[in-house]
């Protein structure tokens, strides 16, 4: 019997490089970006076929109040690897948006 694979959930926290490891943030710096919105994380996610869902009305457990919304996936490897790949997306598109249409 297949085991259920249970969503992963990213929190823009996760990403963003205003927040120290304490508060929340899951990446290095160096791949951190300031204030990630739910609908980064979620085209990150899509451009790595990972289905990724948005609820819109969700807090990061340390921070209650910031109703900033969370990120659901489906993967078949680790926490730590999606949340590095996602970032590197964002990191990437962040970059892209910067330099504009070439």
């Amino acid at each position: 019997m297949a085991k259920e694979r249970r969503a992963i959930i990213l929190y823009p926290a996760y990403f963003d490089a205003e927040r120290s490891r304490e508060d929340g943030r899951r990446v290095t710096r160096r791949l951190a970006v300031n204030a990630p919105t739910v609908e980064e994380i979620a085209r990150a996610a899509d451009s790595l076929g990972l289905k990724p869902r948005i609820e819109t009305e969700r807090a990061h457990p340390s921070t209650p109040w910031k109703q900033e919304g969370r990120v659901l996936v489906k993967a078949d490897y680790y926490k730590t690897s999606v949340v590095r790949r996602i970032a590197e997306r964002v990191k990437e598109a962040r970059a892209a948006k910067a330099k504009g249409p070439s």
